[in-house]
């Protein structure tokens, strides 16, 4: 097992990190921006490094100075967290030349899987279903036309690089698709360094289900269950839940034993998430896309496994991975992810935090970043922390889910809580017929 272990991120997964790593005897090395000199995750590594002035591109996107903390504090692993350079085959290639442990999967598997058109290609080689959709970037307005009326409306564009549901546009009519190819190039270009977008089909109602996975260094691809994340603004997730509500137990053997087959055929390593849309209507489902890392919504999965994935991620990094086995699953759990921004029109909330009061309680949890006093800085995702509750039902973890929000006091700043409870109590919600549109229907107006 590794003596040092950098942390190239900050907030709640830094933390997260630094607190399995400690556990495990690991000596932690956090980074951080002149925005962070004060952070959660910088006060509980066991050492930090200044890498930068507060924007993104000249701090914890600078691979150089990433590289550089990592090489001067002598650390010999790496941890990506999520965001940032975590999907970066570039610099995880460069951590191992550096004759670091990228802890992570192979580089050439990160990159497979960034490129979204060679992603879903591949995963159509190994018999994971795919919706219809552009086998290649279209150059033009003109191909894309042509592609458009191959796959039908509604369809979805999308940067072939991009990722978390950035970049994303849903098109209804064939007049809308010219600006909005152009739109989504030009923002393509601007958001991920690459002008490729790919179209797709959209399927509505759709429910958005994933898969995670962690692939062994024996050949073994373990399947840890599936997890629901249909609850989205703006194609980004809000709440998670495990196991997935109003799915049959067939569609979920077919989910798990098509990731497995997936991985194994990949002949993938370390922990990874295959993400998909479900027809609820059909029980059909379509790849969407692969993230080969560590994903925000990790808990729920290890609530009810009582697996510590980052653990697991340390272990097949070490190639310690061994004694690792498919974990039995109990209960139900459910995820809410707690933002900095108004909850009507979902904007960012930057600003100081005057009070700060977490939930307490059995089989509750929060992964968070955050204190009292903390400035929320504009420069940074709005994400404050990740309140986590399980329970033997489904009916009981959402009860216990309620009162915890309830009991999460954040003064300073604007947060989302009020937008959580709503959802909570919405019937959809309850009754587990939600779909990725529904929390357009409880959003405040």
């Amino acid at each position: 097992m590794f003596d040092r272990l950098l942390i190239a991120n900050r907030g709640e997964i830094a933390v997260r990190v630094i607190r399995t790593a400690k556990r495990l005897g690991i000596r932690t090395v956090a980074v951080f921006s002149d925005a962070d000199a004060a952070a959660r995750h910088v006060e509980e590594a066991d050492e930090a490094v200044r890498i930068g002035p507060p924007p993104v591109a000249r701090s914890y996107l600078d691979m150089d100075a990433v590289l550089a903390a990592a090489s001067a504090c002598g650390a010999d692993a790496v941890h990506p967290g999520y965001g940032f350079l975590s999907e970066n085959a570039e610099f995880a290639r460069r951590v191992q030349a550096a004759g670091m442990t990228w802890v992570g999967p192979d580089p050439d598997h990160i990159a497979r899987m960034g490129d979204k058109i060679e992603a879903r290609n591949l995963m159509a080689s190994h018999g994971v279903p795919v919706s219809r959709g552009t086998p290649r970037p279209p150059g033009d307005a003109a191909a894309a036309q042509a592609e458009a009326a191959r796959i039908g409306y509604p369809l979805m564009v999308k940067a072939a690089s991009g990722g978390g549901g950035i970049g994303m546009t849903i098109i209804r009519d064939a007049a809308d698709l010219g600006p909005a190819f152009q739109a989504a190039r030009t923002r393509a270009e601007r958001m991920f360094g690459s002008p490729d977008v790919l179209l797709e089909q959209y399927i509505e109602p759709a429910r958005h289900i994933e898969v995670q996975i962690l692939g062994l260094g024996d050949g073994r691809v373990l399947t840890l269950g599936e997890r629901d994340c249909s609850i989205q603004r703006r194609f980004q997730k809000v709440i998670e839940e495990t196991p997935a509500p109003g799915i049959s137990a067939e569609l979920r053997r077919r989910m798990l034993d098509v990731s497995r087959r997936a991985g194994e055929a990949l002949g993938y390593r370390g922990a990874g998430t295959l993400e998909y849309l479900v027809d609820p209507r059909t029980e059909e489902f379509v790849f969407l896309e692969m993230n080969t890392r560590l994903q925000v919504e990790h808990p729920v999965t290890e609530l009810v496994t009582g697996m510590d994935l980052v653990e697991a991620q340390l272990l097949v990094a070490a190639r310690e991975d061994a004694g690792l086995t498919e974990p039995s699953r109990r209960d139900h759990a459910i995820e809410l992810r707690i933002y900095a921004e108004d909850p009507v029109r979902m904007f960012p909330s930057p600003g100081r935090i005057e009070q700060w009061k977490e939930p307490a309680g059995e089989h509750i949890r929060v992964d968070t970043g955050y204190r009292t006093g903390d400035e929320v800085t504009p420069h940074y995702d709005p994400l404050l922390a990740k309140l986590c509750t399980a329970a033997a039902t489904r009916e009981a973890a959402i009860e216990s889910a309620r009162r915890a929000v309830d009991d999460f006091t954040v003064t300073g700043i604007k947060t989302n809580l009020p937008l959580l409870r709503r959802v909570l109590d919405s019937e959809a919600f309850r009754s587990g017929t939600f779909d990725t549109k529904t929390l357009e229907t409880a959003r405040p107006r």
